[in-house]
């Protein structure tokens, strides 16, 4: 056990090998860290909890392959005493290491994110329990490309799995097979309020998931301009401000959204958005050209 580490609680600097069965408490910044992996390094079944910033920090000085295995453990109570705007306040945060998975941990009472994947491609983050996280559970940002994000439980979010930036060239991904529920708005903040279950940009299939009380939308598509190439087909959601958003200034690709079962919505099943204004009809099979989605086979109630 280490207890009551001023800065970080162990830091490992191009190693390989194994971090199991230890217990981490009340850390003045991060419980564990790993730095330009040589071979990959396997984080699994340790206790985290107190941490003054992050949990797990994954990290390397340029993008690049990791292939770190960070799975079954439990971190609870993760601060953000050094501030910022994500980069501390996370369960677990992937930094431009490629090629990591992230597997059945369990998370919560995060500032931030359960896990956070920044500039880190083929990321897998996969049947991680998460719940009591302020912020996004699960990021997928920046330059990044190819993300899988399947079969998690977020239970309690400021919005549920996030897939962004394909501004800074974050691409492909698959989401699928998520429980995402009990999401809130955060009100006092002027560009993004959250309570989103599920908000993808470009090159990626939303599947299979369902998302049950989210204020804003269950799955928004898109981000003013910065879309291209989704399907969304085949998930439940119920209990939402609308039931599904697309971005109606994307220029660059269509969406297909085929199958989905949507009730208990405010606001439609099925809108365009100018980022995150509603706008026109609600879109159905009928839609005309004008809108960038082909809707085909939703169920609406």
């Amino acid at each position: 056990m280490i207890e009551q580490a001023p800065v970080n609680a162990l830091k490992l600097w191009r190693s390989s090998g194994r971090v199991e069965r230890c217990h981490f408490e009340r850390t003045g910044h991060t419980a564990l860290v790993s730095g330009n992996s040589i071979a990959g390094i396997d984080i699994s079944h340790n206790v985290i909890r107190d941490a003054g910033n992050n949990g797990v920090v994954v990290w390397r000085d340029a993008a690049g392959i990791d292939g770190a295995i960070v799975s079954n453990n439990n971190i609870s109570a993760v601060r953000t005493d050094g501030g910022g705007s994500g980069q501390n306040g996370n369960g677990i945060n992937v930094f431009r290491a490629g090629n990591v998975v992230v597997a059945t941990n369990t998370i919560h009472d995060c500032a931030y994110s359960a896990v956070r994947c920044n500039s880190a491609s083929n990321a897998q983050v996969v049947a991680n329990n998460c719940h009591e996280i302020v912020e996004v559970a699960l990021y997928a940002e920046f330059s990044f490309e190819g993300a899988v994000i399947a079969n998690n439980i977020v239970d309690g979010a400021g919005s549920g799995v996030v897939v962004t930036n394909f501004k800074e060239g974050g691409r492909l991904a698959t989401v699928q097979g998520n429980i995402i529920r009990n999401l809130v708005r955060h009100e006092h903040e002027v560009v993004d309020k959250r309570g989103v279950g599920i908000a993808v940009e470009a090159d990626t299939i939303v599947n299979a998931n369902t998302i049950e009380g989210a204020p804003t939308a269950g799955i928004s598509i898109g981000w003013g301009q910065w879309l291209r190439q989704v399907a969304v087909n085949g998930n439940l959601i119920r209990d939402a401000g609308v039931g599904i958003a697309v971005s109606a200034n994307g220029k660059s690709g269509s969406v297909l959204i085929t199958g989905n079962v949507i009730g208990a919505v405010r606001h439609g099943g099925i809108r365009l958005a100018d980022f995150d204004k509603l706008i026109g009809p609600e879109l159905d099979d009928a839609s005309t050209k004008a809108s960038p989605a082909v809707v085909r086979g939703n169920l609406i109630s």
